[in-house]
C-alpha cells in the first residue's frame, strides 16, 4: 500500500485537492459503495469531537469498512500512561489506515512519520485541521460555483483557530481576497499575513464587519476556544464579541453564505437558521462526501 498521509492541507497538489473535491461530488451522488470492505480503519480521538468523528465513522460505514478506536483518551492506555508513538506502533499493526485527533500541534506529523499505515489528521491543537478545509473547500466551490476571485470573510477565533489558518492556506492557490476580523487578543498570526504578502494576495483587517458585511462573499464564523484559553478572564473578555443576527443580512449578496465549522456557541444566533443563507448544516453533511473520497484517495481505492 501506498502510505501516503494527509497532515496538512499543503501535503496536497491543487490538482489533488480539485480531483478530492470531484470525488466527493461523486460519492454526494452515491454515498453508499462498498469500497473500503475488508479495511480497517482506526480512529483515534484524544480530543473531543462529534461532527468529525461521526462523519468519518459514517463515511466509512457508508463504505463498508470496520472501524476501531476510541474517542476519549481516558478509555485507552494513554491513561495508563502509554506514549503516543507506542500507541501509533501499536494500532498501525491493527488497520490500514488512521484518523487521529490530537490536542498537541505537530502530534499529527509525528504519528505519520512513526505509522507503517497512512495517517488522517482530524486536527492537531491550533496547528491543522486539513480535512475540514477539504468539506470547506466542497461547500464554497458548491454554492459559488468556483474558488477563484471570492471575497471571504473569516470571523473570531483567527489566533487559535485551526479550520481557518488551514483555509486561509488553501485559498491562498486561488485569487482570494480575505478580511480577517477578529478583536485584537485574537488577530491571525503574523505568519499567515506574511504568506499571503509574499503571494501579492490582498487582505483587510477589521474589529468589526457590519459595515462591510455586503462585499462578503463567503462569511465564516468561529468560535472563540475556550480550551484554547489558560486564564478564565481572557476569554470571558472575548467570547461574545461578535453575534451574527438575521437582521445583519439584509444586505448582503444573493450568493453569499455563511459557514461554520461547528460547534456554535453564541456566535451565529438561531434566528438565521431558516435563512437561505445559512448553509453551516449542509456543510457537516458535505464532510460525509469529502472524507469519503479521502479516505479512498490516501487508500489508492478510487
Amino acid at each position: 500500500m501506498n502510505k501516503r498521509s494527509l497532515v496538512s492541507i499543503d501535503d496536497l497538489t491543487t490538482d489533488e485537492i480539485l480531483k478530492i473535491l470531484d470525488l466527493a461530488k461523486e460519492f454526494e451522488k452515491n454515498p453508499s459503495q462498498l469500497l473500503l470492505t475488508g479495511k480497517i480503519i482506526a480512529t483515534l480521538f484524544f480530543e473531543p469531537s462529534t461532527r468529525t468523528r461521526l462523519s468519518f465513522e459514517s463515511a466509512i460505514n457508508r463504505l463498508g469498512g470496520k472501524i476501531v478506536g476510541f474517542s476519549e483518551s481516558g478509555s485507552s492506555s494513554v491513561s495508563k500512561g502509554e506514549t503516543l508513538h507506542d500507541t501509533i506502533r501499536m494500532v498501525s499493526n491493527y488497520s490500514d489506515l488512521i484518523v487521529m485527533r490530537h490536542p498537541v500541534e505537530g502530534s499529527a506529523r509525528f504519528a505519520s512519520e512513526i505509522s507503517s499505515v497512512p495517517v488522517i489528521n482530524a486536527g492537531d491543537g491550533a496547528n491543522q485541521h486539513p480535512t475540514q478545509t477539504l468539506l470547506d473547500l466542497y461547500s464554497i466551490r458548491k454554492t459559488q460555483g468556483t474558488l477563484d476571485n471570492l471575497n471571504i470573510f473569516l470571523v473570531g477565533d483567527l489566533k487559535y483557530g485551526r479550520t481557518v489558518h488551514s483555509l486561509m492556506m488553501a485559498m491562498s492557490r486561488w485569487n482570494t481576497t480575505f478580511n480577517f476580523i477578529s478583536p485584537e487578543e485574537l488577530k491571525m498570526p503574523d505568519e499567515f499575513k506574511l504568506y499571503l504578502e509574499n503571494l501579492g494576495l490582498k487582505y483587510y483587517e477589521h474589529s468589526d464587519f457590519t459595515e462591510i458585511i455586503s462585499r462578503a462573499d463567503i462569511i465564516y464564523m468561529t468560535r472563540v476556544q475556550k480550551e484554547r484559553f489558560s486564564d478564565p478572564i481572557e476569554y470571558e473578555k472575548v467570547k461574545n464579541v461578535y453575534v451574527l443576527r438575521n437582521s445583519i443580512l439584509a444586505n448582503t449578496k444573493p450568493n453569499m453564505r455563511i459557514l461554520h465549522p461547528l460547534p456554535r456557541v453564541n456566535e451565529i444566533h438561531t434566528d438565521v437558521d431558516n435563512n437561505p443563507k445559512a448553509y453551516y448544516f449542509e456543510q457537516a453533511l458535505n464532510g460525509v462526501f469529502t472524507r469519503q473520497a479521502i479516505l479512498c484517495t490516501l487508500l489508492g481505492i478510487k
